[in-house]
């Protein structure tokens, strides 16, 4: 990790890996491609990653990234774009399929459940003055 300066605003940010933008104007870099591809697919639907990049000049990355934040959805249901993180099974956008989604939410409601009920253990007790 190294301290650079950012080469759109000059700020001072640690750069993990080689990255020349702050996180500031990385996303804002990220939303001005965004609506750039989104105009593009307003006006080509179905068009393939390669094909939108080439247009647009937006990275190949940052149209990952943008299927994988959910803000874009591949058109086709079955492709060899997306992956289920967990059970590897094709999908339009994100990173989880519908499947793997509810089972990681009920996983996450039962360990707050869990959490809670200890908490509250926790706080039961007596209190005498005397």
């Amino acid at each position: 990790m190294e301290l650079k300066n950012c080469v759109e605003c000059g700020r001072s940010f640690a750069s993990k890996q080689g990255e020349k933008l702050c996180k500031r104007c990385m996303e804002k870099k990220i939303d001005e491609d965004f609506k750039i591809v989104r105009e593009y697919l307003y006006s080509h639907p179905g068009a393939d990653i390669k094909d939108v990049s080439e247009a647009t000049g937006v990275d190949e990355k940052i149209i990952f990234k943008l299927l994988r934040e959910e803000r874009l959805e591949v058109v086709e249901e079955e492709n060899n774009l997306l992956r289920c993180k967990s059970c590897g099974k094709s999908i339009r956008s994100g990173r989880l399929c519908e499947a793997c989604k509810k089972l990681e939410f009920a996983k996450e409601l039962k360990l707050a459940g869990e959490d809670l009920k200890r908490d509250m253990d926790k706080k039961i007790g007596y209190y005498s003055r005397d």
